[in-house]
Formats: structure tokens, sequence, C-alpha cells
């Protein structure tokens, strides 16, 4: 156990194609590759100081030095803590209605916001035609321009725009309200705001090709919740799948992978997301839908599966339960290829950052 690598790591060897390989399930590495869609800042910069004993440095709307100083740290800390690649996201900003909260967890922000499940933004035609929608012209990629030209030798980009095909809807312009009854009052409206959001996000991705080490899209698209998709079926079908699979044929046509963040009860779509869409691999697990080793099982052969460590178990399990439980995983999936390991969902400012520790240091130690 002399050689047992602890993180932050000294030396990291990050290989972006290693990563690349694994999720095409081309090969079965020795040890899982690591994967996340979110880790929330507040951990890093806690993580960064205590840990690695490096200053921080916290973005300043406006202030491009401490903004991309804010990057710098942020690629710092994926590089120290054993990851191939960067996730950055935003640059559409969809504006809507937020509801506010305290924040309680240990690391805390001091509010934590959810979405309008009421009544939007829009709920008429006139709301819609004076919404102040997002421009593709003024697009402004330099997040992305800097981080790419600023990652580690070996280390990749992953990039999102924005939430998903069905969230932005949804969660920020209509409301879950508005939406379920206008699919008979006003369906004309509905198509609309879903063909407005996909050309959005659709003409960002195609914006963003030819980025230097730019490996792939991980979007972001919560679809499900415990039992079932969030919208029926039919409904996805028509309105959502449709996008995805042009942004998944967008990124494939340019030597790019196409990764998926879904959370909940996504089933009665997955041949959809695989056959039709053709997403490259699937994120995000709760072990009361489905536990990432069964999933595996069923689809592993398919698409890569990324993540699945339990949110609930990262967060409340004591040590020795967790390392088993992360073991278990780790021997269930790893030998039969196309796994990543990761959180079930995003590492959250209430994850034990002890637990987030361990489940990392269990990959990097782990071999077939």
């Amino acid at each position: 156990m002399k050689n047992r690598k602890k993180v932050p790591l000294e030396v990291p060897k990050p290989n972006i194609e290693t990563f690349c390989k694994t999720i095409k399930r081309e090969i079965i590495p020795s040890r899982p590759p690591l994967v996340e869609l979110i880790i929330d800042e507040a951990i890093m910069k806690y993580l960064m100081k205590q840990k690695a004993g490096v200053k921080w440095i916290d973005a300043v709307s406006g202030d491009m030095n401490s903004e991309r100083g804010n990057i710098k740290s942020i690629i710092g800390f994926w590089y120290r803590f054993g990851y191939d690649y960067v996730r950055l996201s935003g640059g559409l900003d969809f504006l809507g209605k937020k509801r506010i909260a305290s924040d309680t967890s240990s690391l805390s922000k001091g509010q934590r916001s959810w979405s309008e499940e009421g009544k939007g933004v829009i709920t008429s035609w006139d709301e819609f035609e004076k919404y102040p929608w997002p421009s593709l012209d003024n697009v402004d990629l330099w997040r992305y321009e800097f981080a790419s030209q600023n990652l580690p030798e070996g280390m990749g980009l992953f990039v999102c725009p924005s939430s998903g095909i069905l969230e932005v809807p949804l969660n920020t312009l209509l409301g879950y309200e508005t939406l379920a009854y206008g699919i008979y009052d006003q369906p004309d409206l509905i198509e609309a705001v879903f063909q407005k959001t996909g050309e959005l996000i659709y003409g960002f991705y195609k914006k963003i090709i030819g980025l230097p080490n730019l490996y792939g899209f991980f979007q972001g698209d919560d679809m499900g919740f415990k039992t079932s998709t969030l919208m029926s079926p039919d409904f996805l079908r028509k309105y959502v799948l449709p996008w995805h699979k042009k942004i998944a044929s967008l990124a494939h046509e340019n030597n790019l992978l196409y990764l998926l963040h879904a959370c909940g009860n996504v089933e009665d779509i997955m041949e959809d997301l695989i056959e039709d869409v053709k997403i490259d691999a699937k994120h995000s697990f709760e072990d009361t839908i489905i536990p990432v080793t069964k999933f595996h099982k069923k689809y592993g052969s398919r698409i890569a599966v990324l993540g699945g460590i339990d949110v609930d178990v990262l967060c409340r399990f004591p040590k020795d339960k967790l390392r088993a439980y992360i073991r278990n995983v780790l021997q269930e999936c790893v030998p039969k290829g196309g796994y990543a390991l990761g959180s079930g969902n995003s590492v959250a400012n209430y994850v034990s950052s002890e637990n987030y520790l361990i489940m990392i240091e269990e990959g990097l130690n782990f071999n077939i």
C-alpha cells in the first residue's frame, strides 16, 4: 500500500485520449477515468486551499484578471484531483424566475435557488415576443477559448452552454404549470418556445466547433423524476429528443463525444437515446431509481456509463461502508468496459469533502 495514490496529486498525468477511448468502449483501462458534471466551486475552493495549499482566485464580474484567474483555479482543481478533462458551462443566458431559500450546508453560499414550477416568464405570445432571447451574434466564447489555451498537457475540454432542451422551457421560461396547460391550450406557443430554445443551444454548439482541445459536449437535461419521465415519452420524442439528436450528430460529424446528463427515471426513452439520438454515454444515477451496476449490466455494452456513486451515499455513509460500496461498483463495472467513476449527480456543496476524496482515491487506486 506504499504506492497508494492520494489527492491532490503531486504529478498528475491526465490522458484525455484514454478517457475518450474508454467512453467509446475501444479500450478497458486498468483503472477507471474520473468523471463529473459539476463540482461546486465551494468544494473546489475549500479542497485546493486545505489540501493543496493553493490560493483560490474568485471571479469578480467585470474584472478580467480575476475571471481569468478563476478559470485557471478551476482548471488547477480538475488537474490536481485526477481528471482528464475540464467541463465548462455557460454562454447562453435564459432569464427567468427563481425561488430562493437559505443555504444551510457547511460550505454555504448564503442562498440556494430552485426552479419555478408554476407560471414562468412566458405564458402568452405577447410575452414570447417581448422576451429578451439571447443572441448567437453576441455570444462571447472567451471563457472557453481561454480555458482551451491554458489546459495542462494531456487534458481536454467538454462544454455546455446552458441547461437543457427540456429544462430551459420547463424550469426557466414557461414553468411546469404553464407547460402542462399549454400543451392543450396553446400548442403553437409551446412548439415555438421549444423550437427557439433548440435553435439557440444547437447554434451555440455550432459556433464552438473548431476550438482547440475540445473533445466533446457534456449536455445536461433532466427529463425524469423518481418513477417516470417528467413529460410523456411522446412529448419528449416530438419536442426534445430531435434537438439532442441534432447536437449529437454535430458532435460526431466533428469527431467529438456527446455525453448526456439526465436525472430521473428515463427508462421509457433509453432506446430512443441510444438508437436514435446516439448518445455516447449516460450520466446521472440514483439507487432508488436504478443502481449504476444494474444499468451498466443492461446498457453498458452499447453506451458508456458515467458516475453512479449515489449522492445520498456520498453524503451520509461512514468511511468503511462507503469504500465497500464504491469498490463493489468498480468491480462490477470497470472490467466490462465503458465506465468512468464519479458521483451519481454532482458534487454539491453539501457533499462531504472527505467522502468525495475517498471516492476519487478508490478510483485512482483501483486495478482490474
